[in-house]
């Protein structure tokens, strides 16, 4: 998924709640085990680390890095008018 693609989805789905708005207050990484990243919904495989939290409302989230680092940078831009 190209970079343009994947921060619309990420806003689509902070607008819509699938992903938080708050920052995650701890987060942390590790090998991934097949998850599904709740940022593009591809599998975060083994090859790759995953980086997890708990969100809003109690919700587990799980990213690959670049997603999470998408998710943080256009969580952190708010709202687009």
């Amino acid at each position: 998924m190209d970079i343009e693609s994947l921060r619309a989805l990420i806003r689509s789905k902070l607008r819509d709640g699938s992903l938080p708005w708050d920052s995650i207050p701890r987060v942390w990484g590790g090998k991934a085990a097949n998850e599904i990243c709740s940022a593009c919904g591809e599998k975060v495989t083994p090859e790759a680390l995953v980086m997890e939290g708990i969100g809003e409302h109690m919700k587990s989230v799980q990213f690959h890095v670049a997603c999470f680092h998408m998710w943080d940078v256009e969580r952190r831009l708010g709202p687009a008018d």
